[in-house]
């Protein structure tokens, strides 16, 4: 079965579209019918199928989260305990545990079944630049 890893830069939070990456996978992979999943192997980025046509979505999604769970040095987030690695880790654990780090997208005649606006991101929830490993398994 086929399987690759996709590296995608981040230089801090916001949504970075991989469609393209998945895409060629999928063709070079030459399967007409299965079902690509796709993994971050991280704890504190996830991944959305969310549409791809007009970057105020990915604006306002980035917003919200930012606003839903706001770093741990904000008055209302004195709860949180785990604050070693800054200010942005514990909100960005959060982050990932209300998303996805997993998706399952069918391939149908050799590519991904995506609608005509969606497209495939991976969702960073730190400040700092990474460089995040996405799996993609074809399987049938």
């Amino acid at each position: 079965m086929p399987q690759t890893i996709v590296t995608v830069p981040t230089h801090g939070q916001g949504l970075y579209e991989f469609t393209g990456e998945a895409a060629a996978f999928v063709r070079g992979a030459g399967v007409e019918e299965g079902l690509l999943t796709v993994f971050v192997r991280h704890t504190s980025c996830s991944l959305l199928i969310q549409e791809n046509a007009d970057p105020d979505v990915r604006r306002d999604l980035d917003q919200f989260f930012r606003r839903l769970v706001p770093p741990s040095d904000d008055p209302a987030m004195r709860w949180i305990v785990h604050t070693l690695e800054g200010p942005d880790d514990m909100p960005a654990h959060i982050k990932a545990a209300l998303t996805a780090v997993s998706i399952g997208i069918p391939v149908v005649g050799g590519r991904l079944a995506l609608g005509t606006w969606q497209g495939l991101y991976l969702f960073e929830h730190r400040d700092r630049p990474h460089r995040r490993e996405i799996v993609l398994h074809l399987g049938p």
